[in-house]
């Protein structure tokens, strides 16, 4: 992972974002953490061109997200807040197939991608469900096999475990901890993020602490106290 702000800004209808950020990520591991309105979800947002800049540059894996947006989205998956709202199609594997159309495959490429994500994720019992169907744990699953069928090598998930009860919530933890993927993860679940390899804190559209997660939540527990 190779991602680069450069003195990236976002303003809405002129408020301020996000502040100028320069900034330099690889880690395999990132949490972003703040409270709500902090700015981490813009931040988030920023890296597969769902918002972008209205100063500076955001450069992923060397391509910009706003001259090679089609690009960058093929290298950064993100996954939403509310997952149902990501599968589109009624049938759990008509959605998941729905990323290869593009990639022009044929219907056995695409058969045996879909299984494949499917099995990986332990879930081919759900090949034929539909969205309503699932419990939360396996929304998420669902939605992380429709997003990494297409193999970008990033992925970001927006407050995976919000809403979550216990057993769901255990589920999709053990189920990040073994992606292959990058992952950069917004969340208000400190544990969480507690044992990835960096976090980043924003308070008020400012990155105001950046490090080792333990050290970095201990600064959000003060930032919000």
């Amino acid at each position: 992972m190779d991602i680069r702000f450069e003195e990236a800004s976002v303003s809405f209808e002129g408020r301020v974002a996000l502040h100028p950020l320069t900034l330099s990520l690889s880690e395999r591991r990132i949490g972003v953490i703040g409270l709500n309105g902090s700015g981490k979800t813009t931040f988030a947002r920023m890296i597969n061109g769902l918002v972008k800049p209205s100063g500076g540059r955001v450069i992923v894996n060397g391509l910009d997200t706003v001259t090679d947006a089609e690009r960058v989205r093929a290298q950064a998956g993100f996954i939403f807040q509310n997952p149902q709202n990501q599968i589109i199609l009624p049938i759990l594997k008509e959605d998941i197939a729905l990323g290869l159309k593009a990639q022009k495959l044929s219907k056995d490429a695409v058969d045996e991608a879909v299984a494949a994500i499917l099995k990986r994720f332990g879930i081919p019992h759900l090949a034929e469900r539909r969205a309503h169907e699932l419990s939360g744990g396996e929304l998420q699953l669902a939605a992380l096999a429709s997003v990494l069928v297409t193999q970008p090598p990033i992925l970001i998930l927006d407050e995976p475990t919000n809403q979550l009860d216990l057993k769901n919530r255990d589920l999709v933890e053990r189920t990040i901890a073994t992606l292959d993927e990058d992952v950069i993860v917004i969340s208000h679940d400190l544990p969480l993020v507690a044992d990835f390899d960096r976090a980043l804190l924003f308070d008020q559209g400012r990155l105001v602490a950046d490090g080792p997660p333990r050290d970095v939540i201990d600064h959000y527990r003060e930032l919000a106290a």
